[in-house]
């Protein structure tokens, strides 16, 4: 492990919510949640402000919907989240050739390999400039966490959130983690926490306290040494540039082991529609189709299945998932599942499986946000307006959708740099009406020397938060 704290990680706060309240003034302070919005929909993210309600990442849409009933619930954007991404990814990489991203709203920097950082004091440097410039290109807001290590800049761009920096000096990792939750490690999730709990322990430093041969009777051979490891703050993993991405995959562990066949089919559809949104957004499709299954007993089943060319189509990866679940014994119970793409490509073969296209719904048209509206099958025009995508008005000009429903949409007419706009209702079919681009978070008009934008929309903003 290196010397300096001169590996950074950037994590975007709440990224896509962030998105949504930069771009519409009306949402800015008020609990926004991002996600799908049909029956089996699950929270992609949330704001702070629905956070405070209990809300949270990878939750049920019904379940979140009734902890925050008055927030905004929007459809995700991808296409502008991967364009403010870009230019994020972008500012990284004038720091340093080496930046490993995670996603769309996380990377790893290695500052050292471009010579922006070299010791403590430019790192701090490097990391305040770093969100600075991301707030003045994007308007939005940045976590950085710096350490000598990847496993700790994570850990310490988490204790930054929201909008901070901290910094973890060489030589007092040991005595950051030791008080810290089990599950602050990576690869500690509820099933090893609670394996680790009934043993008696707890904390970073119990781990470190057990041994690294109780770690590996308790939890294996492989985990039990990297756990270990990761204990005593030991992490040499470089920063590797541009990774290509091999696979696209999600899994859930479960607090309780599903016994429920039923249940468990419905979880594996909603995996896979979950891994079919995430394939989109990274603009991939696949071939082949895996599903993971860990038992209640601990053991890992895989099953795949190879199509016949690459697809995107929700459709098509359920029944591939179904298919595969169908050969896999679930007496016992099941603690972990998980749905991945792989074999991936850039393109999909639209007639693929062309039995399943008249099987795939769109999503259901939402509810206006004056209250809910009853229950209907969607029409064509309806399918048009998904929550908080963008129109245009040939009259009124810019808006985006609120909702839609019983033959209207509901739009408020606002823009990134205008002050809080009006709610107009017209009919789903309204020929002045039309889908329309995103316009940029910062206003066009105001550019830097280079040529950037510069300035969060509407102006201001706090500084942030800088500790450690």
């Amino acid at each position: 492990m290196r010397t300096a704290p001169t590996i950074l990680h950037l994590d975007m706060d709440a990224f896509f919510a962030s998105v949504e309240q930069a771009s519409k003034p009306s949402l800015r302070g008020k609990a926004v949640v991002v996600g799908g919005l049909g029956p089996r929909g699950v929270v992609a993210t949330c704001s702070y402000e629905a956070r405070v309600f209990g809300v949270h990442s990878a939750m049920p849409m019904g379940q979140a919907r009734r902890l925050a009933p008055h927030a905004a619930y929007l459809v995700p954007r991808f296409e502008l989240y991967r364009s403010i991404s870009e230019q994020v990814m972008r500012l990284l990489r004038e720091l340093s050739p080496l930046v490993e991203p995670l996603s769309l709203d996380e990377a790893f920097v290695d500052l050292e390999a471009g010579r922006a950082a070299w010791d403590a004091d430019s790192a701090r440097l490097a990391g305040g400039k770093l969100r600075a410039d991301i707030r003045t290109v994007t308007g939005l807001t940045g976590s950085v966490g710096l350490a000598a290590s990847k496993m700790l800049a994570k850990i310490a761009s988490e204790e930054a959130k929201p909008d901070g920096l901290v910094l973890i000096p060489p030589g007092t990792e040991r005595a950051m983690l030791e008080p810290m939750t089990v599950r602050t490690l990576p690869g500690v999730g509820p099933a090893t926490g609670d394996h680790l709990r009934r043993a008696g322990i707890t904390t970073v430093g119990e781990i470190a306290e057990a041994g690294e041969d109780e770690l590996v009777r308790l939890l294996g051979k492989a985990h039990g040494h990297a756990l270990y490891a990761m204990a005593l703050a030991r992490d040499e993993r470089p920063v590797v540039a541009e990774r290509e991405t091999k696979s696209v995959s999600v899994e859930d562990t479960y607090d309780v082991d599903i016994h429920d066949r039923v249940r468990v089919g419905v979880e594996v559809g909603r995996l896979a529609d979950r891994c079919v949104r995430r394939l989109r957004a990274s603009g991939l499709s696949g071939r082949t189709i895996v599903l993971k299954v860990r038992r209640y007993d601990f053991s890992t089943l895989t099953r795949s299945e190879t199509l016949r060319g690459p697809t995107d189509d929700p459709a098509v990866v359920r029944e591939a998932a179904a298919r595969l679940l169908d050969s896999v014994d679930t007496t016992g119970g099941v603690r972990l599942l998980g749905v991945g793409v792989s074999g991936l490509a850039d393109y999909t073969q639209e007639d693929l499986f062309a039995q399943a296209a008249g099987e795939v719904s769109e999503e259901p048209a939402e509810e206006p946000e004056a209250g809910p509206v009853e229950e209907h099958a969607p029409s064509p025009a309806e399918r048009r307006w998904p929550a908080g995508h963008d129109v245009r008005h040939a009259e009124l000009g810019h808006g985006w959708v609120q909702g839609s429903g019983l033959g209207r949409v509901t739009v408020r007419f606002e823009t990134p740099y205008s002050d809080v706009g009006r709610v107009r209702t017209f009919p789903v079919d309204d020929p002045e009406l039309a889908p329309a681009d995103p316009l940029p978070l910062v206003s066009p008009a105001v550019r830097r020397p280079g040529g950037e934008p510069v300035g969060p929309p509407g102006g201001g903003g706090s500084a942030g938060r800088v500790a450690g």
